[in-house]
């Protein structure tokens, strides 16, 4: 596929999540994806693809998967597979994300690329930042919190009212962090394949054509985002760390990291469920993650919605069901 450089020039905020009609009933299909620099990484049930954009067009890999549960069913196991899964996507996202970065890099080499201004340099930057983010994020958004809130013992000696306040310092932090990257202009475009990918699962969940007027139209909030995730793991670890005392911050902050994949486990179920059903429950289970991609997804332009399109085509399974979520 060539590089098609039409703009729309519209950028519509599209975020009614209001269902739109399809061609077939509506499919809920287990195929998830990652904004990349310059591209989209798509994850289907056999297949895993990557679709950067360059000066000359697409530029794709695929890959089989062999998951670890086809040769160990214990990891299949609900809960258990929310922390092989989160595992998992971590590894190959951070993969893809470097990936992307040197296709990227090595497409315009040490120049600026004329529509996102950002230099070799620049990309590769961005992308070791993913890569540390990871250690970032568990000490950010799961142990800075601890360490602040020990503060509270000072003033009260209730569990409930310490666990609320790291909590709510972990949330507040979460969402600032989003926000302070939002504008930064090379995230802006990263997050606006994220909106690209998102509306590219959407057309094809509900049984229309791949085609970028019909992707165009589709809502960029999806409910099984790694952005709603992220929060709904923010609001569980609430809860599951109430169940521990109050005992030192370094012990607490160990028994945080323990108790982490108990708190995966139990998100991911939340969100396969929620993925699953529409009813009264999920739609608040989901709505504080759909909230907060107003920050994490931005409107696509027409070559990022292609690039999307490219990228989930290659993992379609034969035959229609065998991604059903």
């Amino acid at each position: 596929m060539q590089s098609d450089t039409r703009d729309n020039g519209k950028n519509n905020e599209k975020d009614n999540d209001m269902d739109k009609p399809g061609e077939k009933e509506p499919f809920r299909t287990s195929i998830g994806g990652q904004a990349l620099i310059e591209g989209i990484m798509m994850l289907g049930p056999k297949k895993q693809a990557i679709a950067v954009r360059t000066a000359d067009g697409i530029k794709t890999t695929t890959e089989e998967l062999r998951p670890l549960r086809d040769k160990y069913p214990v990891l299949g196991l609900p809960f258990i597979r929310g922390v092989v899964s989160f595992g998992s996507s971590m590894m190959r996202g951070v993969r893809a994300l470097m990936y992307s970065a040197n296709v990227s890099a090595a497409d315009d080499g040490e120049k600026k690329d004329n529509e996102s201004g950002t230099s070799m340099a620049d990309k590769l930057t961005i992308a070791l930042g993913a890569t540390l983010g990871i250690a970032l994020s568990v000490g950010l958004f799961m142990l800075l919190p601890t360490f602040l809130a020990g503060w509270a013992g000072q003033f009260t000696d209730s569990r409930i009212l310490k666990n609320l306040t790291e909590g709510a310092l972990r949330i507040v932090i979460f969402v600032a962090y989003i926000g302070l990257t939002s504008r930064v202009p090379d995230m802006r475009r990263v997050w606006m394949y994220h909106g690209a990918e998102h509306k590219t699962i959407f057309c094809y969940e509900r049984g229309l054509a791949l085609t970028v007027e019909n992707v165009r139209e589709m809502p960029r909030r999806h409910p099984r985002c790694g952005t709603s995730f992220m929060f709904l793991v923010m609001l569980v670890s609430i809860l599951v760390f109430s169940t521990v005392s109050w005992n030192g911050v370094l012990m607490r902050m160990a028994l945080r990291l323990v108790l982490l994949p108990v708190v995966v486990g139990i998100s991911y179920e939340l969100v396969k469920w929620a993925g699953r059903n529409d009813n009264i429950i999920t739609r608040i289970i989901s709505a504080p993650g759909k909230a907060m991609q107003g920050l994490t997804t931005k409107e696509p332009d027409d070559d990022m919605i292609e690039t999307a399109i490219e990228a989930l085509q290659l993992v379609l399974p034969e035959k229609r069901g065998e991604d059903e979520w």
